[in-house]
């Protein structure tokens, strides 16, 4: 497999600045940004079905190179098929903006019935536009659901004087009126929180910064207290010294950084049905110094929620593949925990944690990639029951190879409305980096390999010959 070339260097403009760091320590040479989450599936045309998201960062728009796109495939009783589909990019009508090389729409997406229309609609980030407050400032734009699906949009502006990479990560959440329906959106100078009511119109109630101004690489939101509303995590830009970076909760609340963890990816759900939101963090990182802080082969993180949330200072539950019950092994450079998502997969009422590990070998095959699911559990230790998927597993399209980074991203939401969550895996580098997006379907005890498909960008209308990223690039280029 040949890797583009083009996504290094000047297409992915390295800021190349050394970035002052907050609560003592120094932030790393700033790399190019990487983008997070990927939207879990929505009803955008209200018929009943949720609707799939495809990013595609890298795709070509009308000459102009990573302009970028986002392709939807309409959910129906039969799942998804390739033909059902909408690519929409910002030279689509009613998108605001025009496609520029490099501005990377789609780079991050979010899902939630911000107006609550009963329609769905999608956040995009777009963390390489330019725009009047500087280059590589960055653009989030919302598309309004509706009868007719996502037809037009409208952009949520920053209140940032000096913004960089504005969109390079999001979160939304629609659970009621006014503010508890929200928007986060992570950037190099801090993440923005919007507030509800939102209109299709572009208006919102409000929006703030955080008060430390935690430079965000990955936000999330969850009810770590049970209050009903929101709290919002930030994890930021990598630490020298650290494996990863800080994990703050509530930064615009002068929260102090959890102190016994830390990571490059968050992500929040209830595991063991208490009613409390738990965060779950990434660290994909190798330790620098042994036993002195992450661990080989990367590793993830549980910070469980309670009336008083989470204290700064409590001790997480870390799992590794070393962990009992984990399939593999934990390995250097394997990168445990470059990719998350939290979601009730075998519908037992808890949350299942999705850990993709990119650069896990295969066999021989080196950095073919692999994905994880390890279930929640009411009482005992988080392990027991986890399985894997890579494109060895029996009845799984493809074949592992070198470089794929086969769980590149991961999510997941049901399509067919049978209950049932189907689990989405994207490897950014398959087929010469023009990506592809593996559709596990939902099963009784959680998605299975039995039915599994794959889609690549050629088949979804993307047939540039490298580049497009479908799926996502995640965290790649930063791990």
């Amino acid at each position: 497999m040949t890797m583009n070339r083009g996504l290094t260097g000047r297409s992915w403009r390295a800021a190349g600045i050394l970035v002052a760091g907050l609560l003592g320590g120094t932030l790393l040479p700033a790399t190019p940004a990487a983008a997070v989450h990927g939207a879990v599936p929505g009803d955008f045309n209200g018929d009943g079905y949720r609707d799939a998201v495809l990013p595609a960062p890298g795709a070509d728009v009308a000459g102009k190179e990573a302009a970028g796109a986002v392709v939807v495939l309409y959910g129906s009783r039969t799942g998804l098929s390739a033909s059902r589909r909408k690519i929409i990019t910002q030279n689509t009508a009613s998108i605001p903006g025009t496609a520029e090389a490099f501005d990377r729409f789609g780079a991050a997406t979010a899902t939630a019935d911000l107006n609550r229309d009963g329609y769905a609609d999608l956040v995009v980030g777009s963390p390489y536009e330019g725009t009047a407050k500087g280059i590589d400032a960055g653009t989030v734009t919302v598309l309004w659901g509706s009868s007719a699906g996502l037809t037009r949009g409208t952009n949520l502006p920053t209140p940032q004087g000096d913004p960089l990479y504005y969109g390079v990560d999001l979160a939304a959440a629609g659970t009621g009126p006014g503010a508890k329906t929200e928007v986060l959106v992570g950037s190099r100078a801090g993440s923005v929180r919007f507030t509800g009511p939102f209109s299709s119109t572009g208006t919102f109630g409000g929006s703030a910064t955080p008060a430390d101004m935690s430079q965000a690489e990955a936000v999330a939101l969850g009810d770590f207290n049970g209050d009903g509303a929101q709290d919002h995590v930030n994890a930021t830009y990598r630490y020298s010294g650290l494996t990863g970076g800080h994990i703050v909760v509530n930064p615009e609340d002068h929260a102090l950084a959890l102190q016994k963890g830390n990571g490059l990816m968050v992500a929040a759900g209830d595991l063991n049905g208490d009613g409390y939101s738990d965060l779950v963090a990434g660290d994909p990182d190798e330790p620098e110094v042994s036993g002195v802080d992450g661990v080989l082969g990367g590793r993830v993180l549980v910070w469980y929620g309670s009336a008083r949330g989470i204290s700064p200072d409590a001790a997480p539950v870390q799992i590794t593949q070393n962990t009992v019950g984990v399939p593999g092994g934990s390995e250097k450079y394997d990168a445990f925990g470059g990719a998350l998502a939290v979601a009730d997969l075998n519908r037992d009422g808890l949350a299942d944690i999705v850990v993709g590990t990119p650069y896990e070998s295969i066999g021989k095959i080196g950095r073919a990639g692999q994905v994880t699911v390890i279930p929640g559990r009411r009482t005992g230790a988080l392990g027991a029951g986890a399985y894997a998927f890579n494109q060895d597993t029996a009845k799984v399209p493809g074949g592992s190879e070198v470089d794929d980074f086969f769980g590149t991203t991961v999510a997941a939401g049901d399509v067919n409305k049978d209950g049932k969550a189907e689990l989405f895996v994207g490897a950014a580098t398959e087929n010469n980096s023009t990506g592809a997006v593996w559709v596990f379907p939902g099963g009784t005890a959680g998605p299975t390999a039995t039915g599994s498909r794959v889609f690549t960008a050629t088949s979804v209308g993307l047939p540039q010959q490298n580049g497009t990223l479908l799926g996502g690039n995640g965290l790649l280029w930063v791990i």
